[in-house]
């Protein structure tokens, strides 16, 4: 478990944190607002992410006058971390599914990465439709394979930690060197903490990219196919053109599963679209939503 001096985030005004358990008791930790009435959303971050990556959508989205569940997936941010090790793609859908079992609607899915095949995975998983619409960041099951072995390599490294920010800016940097550092990087620090020994680590459970099935979402692939052919209600991928997981190819094959599939191609950005071009990321979602879950053209 995570060392006693690690402080759990503070959220913002006007948004409570819930913990969800889930049928194990294991805790699952979310920023929660809006009405609770209102229709819900809820957002699934990235590996080696926080529910922090989502915050300009989430204020967005409250603010549009939805109920909004940014959840932090197990061994990340503060949720809990699995005493046994239990990382696999199947225990992320059961929590999913865990935690919609609490909303009075269905709702609106919205997962990036590791958090779009969570969502996935969980529609395999369930009994009947649990969905209204879905919106999958920068995710298809037919990952490039060399693109996803290098952000699973880049999330085995550096478990001893970093002495300062700036160590953990540089290597975020050398990993993708197209993208712009900011000038402050005191944002970083969303996915870190400080540890008593002082050093900064990730924060997110070592174990969980040793082994989960996730460290080879390629094995997934026909498991995750197979679910895309039952999908009925609206679904929306959100494409960074510069992706270094989602190809062509991996977009005409989720097609072919989903043929009601809407496209939303967004320029100059990788796979972390929400860092990358947050405003036009945002944009493809609030006009899906608006839409009756129809995106731009």
């Amino acid at each position: 478990m995570p060392d006693s001096s690690v402080k759990r985030s503070v959220p913002p005004s006007g948004i409570s944190v819930r913990t969800f358990r889930n049928r194990a008791g294991l805790a699952l930790s979310a920023d929660v607002g809006g009405r609770q009435d209102a229709q819900p959303v809820v957002l699934l971050h990235g590996g080696g992410q926080t529910r922090h990556s989502w915050r300009s959508i989430f204020m967005g989205l409250v603010s549009e006058g939805y109920r909004v569940i940014n959840l932090d997936a197990r061994g990340h941010g503060d949720s809990q971390w699995s005493p046994c090790g239990d990382y696999d793609l199947e225990d992320l859908g059961r929590d999913l599914l865990d935690v919609l079992g609490s909303l009075q609607k269905k709702p609106i899915l919205i997962g990036a990465s590791m958090g779009g095949l969570t969502a996935l995975c969980a529609l395999g998983l369930a009994e009947g439709d649990i969905a209204r619409s879905m919106i999958l960041v920068d995710v298809v099951p037919g990952l490039d394979p060399a693109g996803s072995q290098r952000i699973v390599a880049f999330l085995q490294e550096h478990m001893d930690g970093f002495e300062t920010l700036e160590e953990a800016a540089d290597v975020v940097s050398a990993y993708d060197p197209d993208r712009i550092r900011p000038r402050d990087i005191g944002g970083l620090m969303k996915n870190l903490r400080r540890r008593d020994n002082g050093r900064l680590y990730w924060h997110w459970d070592p174990q969980f990219f040793i082994g989960s099935n996730l460290t080879d979402p390629t094995r997934l692939t026909a498991q995750l196919y197979a679910v895309c052919s039952s999908i009925s209600f609206p679904v929306l991928l959100i494409r960074g053109m510069r992706s270094n997981v989602v190809t062509d190819e991996g977009v005409a094959e989720l097609r072919r599963h989903i043929p009601h599939l809407r496209v939303f191609e967004v320029p100059r950005a990788g796979h972390m679209i929400t860092g990358d071009r947050n405003d036009v990321f945002n944009e493809g979602i609030l006009a899906f939503i608006r839409g009756g879950e129809e995106p731009p053209a």
